[in-house]
C-alpha cells in the first residue's frame, strides 16, 4: 500500500564550506504514476555518501551537479510495487540512482534486481554496492597489493576503508588503519581484523604511524587527505602505490589550505621514490563489478569479510544524518531506512 504524497528532499542552495539544514527541503508531491512499460518502486533504504557533497557545487567535475530544486541524488535499495515491465514484478527488491524520495518510477534501465537470498539488501549500498566495489577494483587495479608488504587505509572503520584493509589481509599483508575515534580504532583491529590502528585526533599521530609500519608503507589508500596525507608521505617506499578515491577533510573548504606549500616536498617524493598515486572513480572498472560482487559475496559467507552499517530511521533525518557523515559521525556504511524491509 502507498501513502498519500510522495516526500522528497531537494537541494534548496549550493553550500558555502560545510552544508546546512538550509541547503535542503523536504517537499511532498504526488506520487508518481507508473505509465506504460513502466514500473513504481517504494525506496526502502537510502545510502549516503561523501561524494554527494561534490554534487551540490556547480563545478565541472566527473558527473553532472545537481540542480537547485532537484531531488538529491543518491543510490537506494527499493521494492516494486507496480510493473508493466517483463524483467520486473510487483514484490522485486531492486537497486537504482533513485534519489531521496519516497517512490519513483522507471522504465527498468539502470535498475538491478537483488537477490536477498545472496546477503541482506542493503548490503547493494555498501560492502556488496558502490563502495565494496571501490575498495576490491581499486586494490586490485593501483594498489595491487604483495604478500608481506604493509597497506595504510584512512578512514578505516568506513564501507570503503573497512573492506580495503580486510582485502589486503587476504593478501597475506599487515594492514594498518587511521579512524578518528578509540571505539573505531577497537572495531578496526578487534573485529576486523587489522594489524594496528591510529586515531589521527591523538597527539603524536604521526609517530606512531611511523612506529606501526617500521618498514615503511608499501600501499596507502587515500580516503581523506589532510593531515593523514602529510603523516603518510615521508613513509612510502620506493614503488608504493596510492590509490586514491576521495578527499574528505577538503569536500567543505572554501579557500586553499594555509602555507608553505607543499606540492615541491609531493613531487619530489614521487620522483625520487617512483611512487605511483593515481586518481580514480569506481566505474572506471565497471566491466569488474560481476567478479566484484561473486568475489566479495564469497567472502562474507566465509567469514572472511566483515561489514558494519550504521542505520537511521526515517528519509527527513537525511540532511542531517549527511551532515554529520562529512565529520565523520558516521560508524560503518551510513544508510537511511525509509520504509519497513520486507524481506527481514
Amino acid at each position: 500500500m502507498t501513502q498519500d504524497t510522495n516526500r522528497q528532499i531537494v537541494l534548496a542552495a549550493r553550500p558555502e564550506g560545510a552544508p546546512k539544514d538550509g541547503d535542503f527541503r523536504l517537499v511532498e508531491a504526488a506520487v508518481p504514476e507508473p505509465g506504460a512499460g513502466e514500473m513504481l518502486c517504494r525506496t526502502l533504504y537510502l545510502s549516503l555518501d561523501p561524494y554527494m557533497r561534490g554534487r551540490m557545487n556547480a563545478a565541472k567535475s566527473y558527473a553532472a551537479s545537481a540542480e537547485i530544486d532537484q531531488v538529491m541524488v543518491g543510490g537506494a535499495v527499493s521494492e516494486v510495487l507496480r510493473a508493466d515491465l517483463a524483467d520486473f514484478k510487483p514484490g522485486d527488491i531492486v537497486f537504482a540512482y533513485s534519489g531521496w524520495q519516497d517512490y519513483w518510477t522507471s522504465d527498468g534501465r539502470g535498475a538491478r534486481k537483488l537477490d536477498p537470498a545472496l546477503a541482506p539488501v542493503s548490503t547493494a549500498l555498501g560492502v556488496l554496492g558502490m563502495p565494496g566495489m571501490t575498495a576490491y577494483t581499486g586494490l586490485r587495479n593501483i594498489g595491487q597489493p604483495k604478500e608481506g608488504e604493509t597497506l595504510v587505509v584512512a578512514a578505516a572503520s568506513g564501507p570503503v576503508g573497512s573492506l580495503v584493509g580486510q582485502i589486503a589481509k587476504i593478501e597475506g599483508c599487515r594492514a594498518v588503519g587511521v579512524a578518528g575515534s578509540a571505539e573505531k580504532c577497537a572495531y578496526v583491529t578487534g573485529e576486523l581484523g587489522f594489524d594496528a590502528c591510529l586515531n589521527h585526533r591523538d597527539q603524536g599521530f604521526p609517530e606512531a604511524l611511523a612506529a606501526a609500519c617500521p618498514g615503511g608503507i608499501d600501499v596507502y589508500w587515500e580516503n581523506v587527505g589532510g593531515a593523514v596525507f602529510q603523516a603518510v608521505l615521508p613513509l612510502l617506499n620506493p614503488f608504493a602505490r596510492v590509490p586514491v578515491c576521495g578527499l574528505i577533510a577538503h569536500y567543505n573548504a572554501t579557500e586553499p589550505p594555509p602555507g608553505p606549500n607543499q606540492v615541491p616536498q609531493l613531487m619530489r617524493a614521487v620522483l625520487s621514490n617512483r611512487i605511483l598515486v593515481r586518481g580514480f572513480i569506481v566505474w572506471d572498472f565497471a566491466d569488474q563489478e560481476d567478479e566484484f560482487r561473486d568475489t566479495v559475496a564469497g567472502w562474507i559467507r566465509d567469514g572472511r569479510v566483515k561489514y558494519r552499517e550504521d542505520i537511521v530511521e526515517g528519509l527527513e533525518n537525511a540532511p542531517r544524518v549527511f551532515q554529520g557523515l562529512l565529520q565523520g559521525r558516521n560508524f560503518g556504511k551510513q544508510v537511511i531506512r525509509v520504509a519497513p524491509d520486507p524481506t527481514l
